[in-house]
């Protein structure tokens, strides 16, 4: 059969450049992959079953958080009552990529609970295998519809990857490996007028949503059929304030 289109008599992958070939296999080994984990995940209600969103209601109730958060009026959460219902299962409504800063909390942020938010974390919120593969979990398995690329102003990872590119810094440990990846921001934004670590800053937020707006075989598709939106977003130290990026 097939591998392209199904089917029984045909074979079309001589006609394929081999990276697009692999792309399709690897796009339907994914789905193949997945599907134990996708039916035993369908078993029995959702443990939240206000989680249950559109990518829009989704961005709505994030944005909603956040206003509460920056006007102090968070809500009190019974933890007690919340941690019974997730002893078995979650569906958070949202996947944030965030940057490692100690002053970035997304969970405060937003003025999320326990099971609302799927979040992954490093020092400048940039895009690698295994923080893709933690979003593809999110987004196939647990149904999130929503992904957020959260980066924040003063952000000591991409100050670090301008001191690199701009006056050659050399840096110690692992720090360059981690730099490499901010570089193409910091690429993006030297020519750009106003302060450079602020625009390097969005220009690391925006390369990232791209890439993972564009990272297949999973979120690609799921973007592609509406069931997944990824945005991205600036969090202000002074104020609490998320700016939305579009």
């Amino acid at each position: 059969m097939c591998l392209i289109c199904g089917n029984p008599s045909a074979n079309h992958t001589g006609q394929l450049p081999r990276r697009h070939f692999l792309g399709l296999l690897g796009a339907g080994l994914a789905a193949t992959a997945f599907a134990p984990i996708l039916r035993a995940a369908a078993k029995g209600p959702p443990p939240k079953p206000q989680n249950v969103l559109t990518p829009a209601e989704a961005f709505a109730r994030l944005v909603e958080g956040n206003r509460r958060y920056v006007a102090g009026t968070t809500r009190r959460t019974d933890f007690a009552t919340e941690r019974a219902a997730l002893v078995h299962g979650q569906n958070p409504y949202a996947g944030i990529l965030s940057c490692a800063d100690s002053r970035v909390g997304p969970e405060f942020a937003f003025d999320a609970s326990r099971g609302d938010l799927f979040i992954v974390r490093v020092a400048g919120n940039f895009l690698e295998s295994d923080g893709l593969a933690s979003l593809e979990y999110t987004t196939a398995v647990l149904g999130t519809p929503l992904l957020v690329v959260l980066g924040h102003d003063k952000c000591g990872a991409v100050h670090a990857a301008i001191e690199v590119v701009e006056d050659g810094a050399k840096l110690p440990g692992h720090l360059p490996e981690l730099v490499h990846h901010l570089k193409p921001a910091v690429k993006a934004a030297e020519h750009k007028s106003g302060d450079l670590l602020a625009n390097a800053i969005e220009a690391n937020v925006a390369l990232t949503v791209e890439k993972l707006k564009n990272s297949g075989p999973i979120i690609s598709r799921l973007v592609e059929e509406k069931k997944v939106r990824v945005v991205g977003g600036i969090y202000r130290l002074a104020t609490g304030q998320v700016d939305f990026l579009f």
